[in-house]
């Protein structure tokens, strides 16, 4: 079990409500692709959304249990889970976001669930996979010294593939929509896709406390501070071409 005592998701968005104005219009609004994609034809109710948050909150120690096991990172890369590449620690920053908003962290994914097809120029894929009791990714958050701890889970669809598969609507899970991830080629020094195609993610802080909400992406108790790797896309794009192992044998 995760050693902190849940706060209940209605006591989550009830601090996310006094962030402050200008803070939750740069973290919604950052671009206008996002924005149009989050228009609603009809707007919930706060008892609405204190509905979804219950359902969400009901969904959190089911969820915990059935990933509990990959705190062990072993366990992860046993099952197929593959540590990103770029060996990159995700900031609220590299994505854009002020960086009050805090960190991600280190990804751990599995590509059958992800259903990728293609790294260049953007990962790309057919995945719809939304099974967080076996999440597409892991999201690993180092301590001081490093070492991995397990923070939070995540689904990830892609956007074409979501719609192709016969959906009309926004993916969304206990009422939480899924984020729109596109990149805006106009902010060179980030990716807010994080180098994927557009698509639609989720996270789901179940085994660490975070004040802004079990579905918030950025956790403010989170820090990178102990990762020893790189900082920005274009330092994890060159580390992923280090370490890139060989290419196979022709047999000659």
């Amino acid at each position: 079990m995760s050693p902190f005592s849940p706060r209940s998701a209605v006591t989550q968005h009830a601090r996310l409500a006094v962030l402050p104005i200008a803070l939750l219009l740069s973290v919604f609004v950052h671009d206008a692709a996002q924005s149009q994609e989050m228009v609603a034809t009809t707007l919930p109710t706060a008892a609405d959304l204190a509905d979804r948050a219950t359902q969400l909150d009901a969904a959190v120690p089911a969820l915990r249990e059935a990933t509990a096991r990959f705190k062990d990172v072993e366990v992860a890369l046993a099952e197929g889970y593959v540590r990103d590449p770029m060996n990159l620690c995700v900031t609220a920053p590299l994505e854009g976001y002020p960086e009050q908003l805090g960190t991600m962290g280190v990804h751990f994914f599995r590509p059958d669930l992800l259903g990728l097809t293609a790294t260049e120029p953007r990962v790309n894929g057919v995945g719809v996979h939304m099974d967080f009791t076996q999440p597409a990714v892991l999201i690993y958050v180092p301590d001081e010294n490093g070492n991995l701890r397990l923070g939070a889970i995540e689904s990830l669809v892609f956007k074409k593939a979501w719609y192709e598969a016969g959906n009309s609507s926004l993916p969304e899970f206990h009422g939480q929509q899924f984020w729109h991830m596109v990149d805006n080629p106009a902010t060179g020094d980030v990716d807010e896709a994080h180098g994927f195609e557009p698509h639609y993610e989720l996270h789901l802080w179940v085994h660490e406390e975070n004040p802004l909400g079990v579905a918030f992406p950025f956790n403010p108790n989170a820090s990178c501070a102990g990762h020893d790797g790189p900082t920005t896309h274009a330092e994890g794009v060159e580390w992923m071409k280090a370490h890139a192992p060989p290419p196979p044998s022709d047999g000659r």
